[in-house]
């Protein structure tokens, strides 16, 4: 910010002192150029063909011509009283019958300032303000009955730079309303990713916990070494939901530390999870076919979490005790099918299981099905894209 600021501060000052580099010696010229008695480069008798546009400017023309330069080096840090500043020095110069030159550049930029840097309700009375100002010259000192043809390029003196300059505004408001869109619409995304991945670790870890405790209440009176197992497993299966869970939400607190702790959650670490299943009642088959390759890392989570999702599906609605994976690695996609028998009534659907599952996939451009098919069996079908080969 105050890098910002300083370097406006400089550009306004650079340009304050080329007006006045310019200013200075154009003035000069035009005002020698139609002294009296002949001075200028071009003798004339009789009447002054110059009077039309002013008289020479002298040192108090200079004079206002430099501090009108000078004053826009604030124009953005304090646009309005810089515009009232330029305004009034610039129709003093015109009461005064100056010759017309590089002074009324200085109120351009002013009048394209205070319409660039200024809302609309107050830089349109102030531009309004300023023709009834710079309109004096023509109503008091040259007349107003015969000049009324003077209004139009007095106004366009304002109008033209202020009409530059709410555009501008408008261009760049309209740029950061897009921006901030887009970074909306970035921070919403993320918070739903975040989102899915936090269903997806609870929803997996506590569907096998509850299998796992079912089956050690079931089994602590008459087997109680078994029991001790299925415990083992909910306190093996807690402990590992645990620190996925942490490392997903210290990536939203951006602390890589605690987000290293656990490892990130890709195909490889399927035995992992056909183990958990295992525990909990669940034999998983995994088929693997083509040649592995390494995949993009978010393909690599994407198919993960399909499979993790899909058998916590099996366990909470399947009543089935076997499931198959297969994954195919193909040579621009990688393709994830999951089955297993349904016994009984499987459940509505009405969770955030299968809709995150599509959305996972059809973030990344490829596809996703799932429902009974014509055997009796309910089968999860994702293909993602990877780009070819590795």
């Amino acid at each position: 910010m105050g890098m910002r600021v300083t370097r406006s501060l400089v550009g306004d000052l650079a340009l304050a002192l080329a007006l006045t580099l310019v200013g200075v010696p154009v003035t000069a010229i035009l005002s020698g150029a139609h002294r009296p008695g002949g001075s200028g480069p071009w003798p004339h008798t009789g009447p002054d063909p110059w009077s039309s546009i002013g008289a020479p400017a002298g040192h108090l023309g200079l004079a206002l011509v430099i501090v009108t330069a000078l004053v826009l080096v604030v124009r953005r840090r304090w646009p309005l009283i810089t515009f009232a500043a330029v305004t009034v020095l610039t129709s003093a110069y015109l009461m005064l019958g100056f010759v017309l030159g590089p002074i009324l550049l200085s109120f351009f930029v002013v009048v394209y300032t205070v319409a660039r840097h200024l809302p609309l309700v107050r830089s349109l009375p102030a531009a309004l303000a300023a023709i009834v100002l710079l309109m004096l010259d023509i109503f008091v000192r040259q007349g107003a009955i015969e000049n009324l043809l003077g209004l139009m390029p007095v106004s366009a003196w304002v109008v033209v730079p202020y009409a530059g300059g709410f555009v501008v505004r408008q261009w760049r408001e309209s740029v950061a309303r897009d921006r901030a869109e887009a970074l909306r619409q970035h921070v919403d995304e993320e918070r739903l990713l975040v989102a899915q991945e936090v269903h997806d670790i609870v929803g997996h870890g506590l569907a096998a916990i509850k299998m796992q405790a079912d089956v050690a209440l079931h089994l602590m009176a008459k087997k109680p070494e078994q029991a001790q197992l299925a415990l083992e497993a909910i306190s093996r299966t807690s402990s590992e939901a645990l620190e996925e869970l942490r490392a997903t939400l210290a990536v939203v607190r951006r602390t890589d530390a605690e987000a290293a702790r656990a490892p990130a959650p890709t195909l490889a670490r399927l035995p992992d999870l056909r183990r958990r299943m295992a525990e909990a009642g669940i034999d998983v088959e995994v088929d693997l076919v083509g040649p592995e390759r390494p995949v993009p890392a978010i393909v690599d989570l994407t198919a993960y979490r399909i499979v993790q999702e899909s058998l916590t599906n099996v366990l909470r609605h399947s009543g089935a005790g076997q499931a198959t994976v297969k994954i195919a690695y193909q040579t621009e996609e990688l393709v994830i099918d999951v089955t297993n028998a349904v016994n009984g009534s499987p459940g509505k659907g009405g969770g955030l299981g299968i809709p995150g599952m599509r959305q996972r996939a059809i973030a990344l451009g490829g596809s996703f099905a799932a429902g009974p098919t014509d055997d009796g069996r309910f089968e999860v079908h994702a293909s993602l894209p990877t780009g070819g080969e590795e």
